[in-house]
């Protein structure tokens, strides 16, 4: 059977693999998503200055 040691490493190791799986998937969801928005944003506020500079021509 596992001694002491054996057993602290295995729950370390399951431990870093869970953290990097959540890792992982926040990466592949959330960050794609939020730069996404902030591009959205940044067209949004360039076609806004536009339209405003044209109105003042």
């Amino acid at each position: 059977m596992f001694e002491f040691d054996q057993y602290l490493g295995f729950l370390l190791f399951l431990t870093i693999l869970t953290i990097g799986f959540w890792v992982m998937f926040f990466l592949v969801a959330f960050v794609p998503y939020w730069i996404g928005g902030a591009i959205m944003e940044l067209v949004k506020e360039k076609k806004n200055k536009n339209k405003e500079d044209e109105g003042e021509k």
